[in-house]
């Protein structure tokens, strides 16, 4: 369980394709407190630690979830949002993010306003899906490459997010620009509550 605070925006370092798997091997600031089986977000995706270097440390994506994630299209050099599992006594400053992306979207526009940034992004919509809470609502939470956020003029298959300077220095947001393909989770709580409502006498 995370979220959606990130922590390090981390470095691909290496990327080996084996079998329909990827292994990622990253560097960043806190791999000396990681441990094996250990559970760490990437760009939202909860992926498990199985090797560690002095200074690396590799996950593998397997390919069910290479198909549903910008994973796949990652480089070495690329920038990767991380954020290790919530303490269960720490405050939930984002919302409930499980690591599980429901589906890519695409940046359509980014636009600097006054020091801030709104970025557009589009997704394929299923209206069967949508009627599980697999959609964005005004003033509803979402997950976009890890990070947890709010949503603006929510559309039927698109919606905006406004993006503060700090958020985007620390995270990968400064690198997404108009083609970029990120990762969403769509809020756990509104996919509960639409299959509770499809119940209902």
């Amino acid at each position: 369980m995370f979220s959606g605070i990130v922590e390090e925006a981390a470095i691909v370092v290496d990327k080996v394709s084996d079998r329909g798997n990827l292994h990622l091997t990253l560097k960043c600031s806190f791999v000396n407190e990681l441990k094996i089986d250990q559970s760490v977000s990437h760009n939202g995706v909860c992926l498990t630690v199985v090797r560690l270097t002095d200074d690396t440390y590799t996950v593998t994506a397997i390919k069910e979830t290479l198909d549903k994630t910008n994973l796949g299209l990652l480089e070495i050099g690329d920038k990767v949002n991380l954020e290790r599992s919530m303490k269960i006594n720490g405050r939930l400053d984002g919302h409930i993010v499980q690591g599980h992306v429901d589906q890519t979207a695409v940046c359509t526009k980014v636009e600097e306003n006054g020091g801030s940034w709104y970025f557009t992004f589009e997704y394929e919509i299923n209206k069967e899906m949508a009627a599980q809470g697999y959609m964005t609502v005004e003033k509803g939470s979402v997950c976009v490459n890890g990070v947890s956020l709010t949503v603006v003029n929510s559309k039927d298959n698109s919606f905006q997010v406004a993006i503060i300077p700090y958020t985007y220095e620390f995270t990968n947001f400064h690198q997404i620009k108009e083609g970029t393909v990120v990762n969403l989770e769509f809020d756990i709580i509104g996919k509960y509550l639409s299959k509770l409502n499809r119940y209902r006498d």
